[in-house]
């Protein structure tokens, strides 16, 4: 047994799933994957065996610049030798917090906190808060807002959540306005806030996002971004400046810090200011976390923002994925199979589409586009860019597509379940193991 599988077996024995995100385990990746990793560098990670990968994982997208930045990780180091946390406010997080707050013009004030459930659930009590009404409205084809009960009992996996709470989340559909009046005509004077991410795999038509913002106001609601993933992947100011419009309250996280524990809860201040001390109304109990302003993160978070000012990185993820989608795409209408295999979303954040021979979505192809991409050292459960995806990357990504997609192709001609080695990966939202 390698120490591949020797490691799996504890991670499995000792914590529940194997890793403490379920986007992380075993049962989202070919079984041909790495199971656990021992470093990372770059836009390469290593496995226990030493065996190196090249990632478009990238740790969740969180990471946006590269494993192991060396500024980036110096800055963290800085901080740590500072102490990494006080009994007091310390000086970068006051310093990370004016920052954001002078780069992103919606933003007025800011909490911080180590993951993204935290902050989107303190947005949910804020807009609660702030407009007296118990409904949230979220939206259905967006795959995760948070781990707490208002989200996760909205799902298919809502083992422990009582329906009192989960009946107090409403749905809409992404490019639907309708399905938002919808909603609103039936709840509006209830609803408390909707929140959705500006986009995921579908990027917003016909002014939607400001068509939403418009009922949002129209009926006293609050208006809340969502940009774990396309905050500081999109436009250093997000997908809220990319597509034009201001929300009342935001959430950041993943790209912030290039893989560091940070995440944010931005907006206005007449709003953000119920968790403070300088109003004369009811009090929130906002986030008060022990480390949520640990300074390395922070240290990390504000040599980020700079490292993406003197290198232009989100227009690098921008050309960088047009040419990898455009390349892609290329292969498989050259291969013949274009409507069986293809890309969805931003050029700076795409996904790969498998479909079957009667072109149904499939779990089964898209394990053996998996398994095939990882059987030449290349992890691609999905497309996250980095800044140092460079161009021997692309061409080696490319290179190994055009490999895969022979074997899809004869696997479309025959039985897909012949050429799959191991389990079928499955969804994370499902009733059963």
């Amino acid at each position: 047994m390698n120490n591949n599988e020797i490691y799996a077996e504890k991670a499995h024995f000792y914590i529940p799933a194997g890793a403490h995100t379920y986007s992380r385990s075993d049962e989202t990746f070919s079984s041909n994957s790495p199971r656990v990793i021992k470093r990372c560098k770059g836009a390469y990670a290593w496995d226990v065996d030493g065996n190196k990968w090249l990632d478009y994982g990238m740790a969740c997208r969180s990471v946006t610049v590269g494993y192991n930045y060396d500024r980036i990780s110096q800055a963290a180091i800085s901080q740590i030798l500072n102490g990494n946390t006080a009994t007091k406010a310390s000086k970068i997080e006051v310093d990370a917090a004016e920052m954001i707050c002078n780069l992103i013009p919606w933003v007025d004030m800011v909490k911080f906190a180590k993951n993204g459930s935290t902050v989107t659930t303190a947005a949910i009590k804020l807009a609660r808060a702030y407009t007296g009404k118990k409904y949230i409205v979220r939206c259905r084809q967006h795959s995760f807002f948070s781990y707490d009960d208002w989200f996760i009992g909205d799902t298919v996996m809502d083992a422990g959540v009582p329906k009192e709470i989960s009946n107090l989340t409403l749905d809409f559909d992404y490019n639907d306005i309708e399905s938002v009046e919808k909603v609103f005509a039936e709840y509006g004077n209830q609803i408390a806030a909707l929140i959705m991410e500006p986009a995921e795999f579908e990027e917003p038509k016909d002014n939607f996002l400001q068509k939403v913002k418009e009922i949002c106001h129209k009926n006293g609601s609050v208006f809340i971004l969502d940009e774990m993933i396309t905050g500081f992947r999109w436009d250093i100011l997000g997908a809220s400046k990319y597509y034009n419009v201001e929300p009342d309250l935001v959430t950041y996280g993943k790209g912030m810090a290039n893989g560091f524990s940070v995440a944010a809860l931005g907006g206005k201040r007449e709003i953000m200011e119920l968790g403070g001390l300088k109003h004369n109304k009811e009090r929130v109990f906002l986030i008060s976390t022990t480390h949520g302003a640990e300074m390395s993160g922070l240290g990390a978070f504000v040599e980020t923002v700079n490292v993406y000012k003197d290198l232009n990185v989100t227009e690098k993820l921008w050309r960088t994925g047009k040419q990898l989608k455009d390349g892609i795409n290329s292969i498989a209408l050259e291969l013949g199979i274009q409507d069986n295999i293809c890309t969805e979303g931003a050029a700076c954040s795409f996904n790969i589409v498998t479909k079957d021979g009667n072109n149904n979505i499939s779990s089964e192809f898209r394990t053996l586009f998996c398994q095939e991409m990882a059987r030449q050292n290349i992890i691609m459960n999905c497309v996250s860019l980095c800044y140092e995806h460079g161009e021997q990357e692309i061409e080696m990504t490319l290179e190994a597509f055009r490999k895969t997609l022979k074997v899809y192709r004869d696997a479309l001609n025959s039985d897909v379940s012949k050429f799959i080695e191991g389990a079928i990966i499955k969804p994370v939202f499902r009733k059963y193991n």
